[in-house]
């Protein structure tokens, strides 16, 4: 299933935001946001101690505003810089709509140059094209990030939903039927003064998601018992216990306890996730 896959209409959100939707009817507009996508990202990637994602985030999200250090991250042509690149690849995927796209070129030790281009897929911060990212921005892109995250980088679609635009499903939809466990949510803010993921599971479908390689959202299994997290992200057990009671309508976790163990605040920037 391809997520976008419909015409789309420019729509204003604020001054310097530009959002997309459908004209059409409500069934096409829901089809359009099914928002299904393969994830096998490393986690490796989210290590941001070693990245210079901060100055990304602080800036729009084009060439001519990008702060040296920043351009100098995503043109590395070692190994550090290809963690940045699939950090940003999958960022933009999630940020930006498909109407937007990021393009750069850079030169590998070889002297080969290499151009790529980024495509926006799910449009969570459409924003980060004109702007920096706000703390809504940024903790959608990172709970994005922590759902495509894959521990052993196989590929594997998934559903994604949110209570958040454009991620909301509808009851009834397509989607939902093809994709009807719900594994489990994931949210945090990769660009906070100190990062953090955190992953819930539901209980209900760990064997499904076992099955389909997901360990990233239960749990990697520990040779001899127990379980370990998936780099940067926090696995805190049964989305019972830390997140609003499930939708059910549509599917996804509305709200959940932003720091587990640290405050009872709470956060509805979730991301939920759903499989076959």
């Amino acid at each position: 299933m391809r997520a976008w896959s419909l015409g789309m209409a420019l729509v204003a959100l604020a001054p310097g935001c530009i959002a997309y939707t459908d004209e059409r009817s409500d069934d096409v507009m829901e089809a359009e946001v099914a928002l299904v996508q393969g994830n096998h990202l490393g986690a490796n990637a989210l290590a941001l101690n070693a990245l210079a994602l901060n100055a990304l985030a602080l800036n729009a999200l084009a060439l001519n505003t990008l702060d040296p250090q920043a351009l100098a991250a995503i043109e590395d042509p070692g190994p550090q810089g290809a963690l940045v690149r699939a950090f940003l690849k999958y960022a933009i995927g999630c940020a930006f709509t498909p109407a937007q796209s990021f393009v750069f070129t850079w030169t590998d030790g070889n002297g080969v140059d290499h151009d790529e281009v980024y495509k926006g897929e799910l449009g969570v911060a459409p924003c980060w094209a004109t702007g920096r990212l706000d703390t809504q921005g940024q903790s959608m892109v990172s709970a994005c990030m922590a759902a495509r995250v894959n521990y052993y980088q196989v590929p594997v679609t998934l559903s994604i939903r949110s209570l958040t635009e454009p991620l909301k499903t509808l009851t009834g939809s397509q989607e939902l039927a093809q994709y009807p466990d719900v594994e489990g949510a994931f949210w945090g803010n990769l660009w906070a003064p100190t990062p953090f993921l955190h992953a819930c599971y539901n209980s209900a479908t760990v064997a499904n998601s076992r099955a389909w390689k997901r360990d990233c959202a239960v749990g990697h299994l520990r040779e001899g018992g127990g379980i370990e997290a998936c780099g940067i992200i926090d696995i805190v057990g049964p989305c019972a216990n830390v997140c609003q009671n499930l939708n059910g309508a549509g599917q996804y976790y509305p709200s959940c306890i932003e720091r587990p163990g640290l405050s009872g605040t709470t956060t509805k920037f979730v991301i939920t996730t759903g499989l076959p």
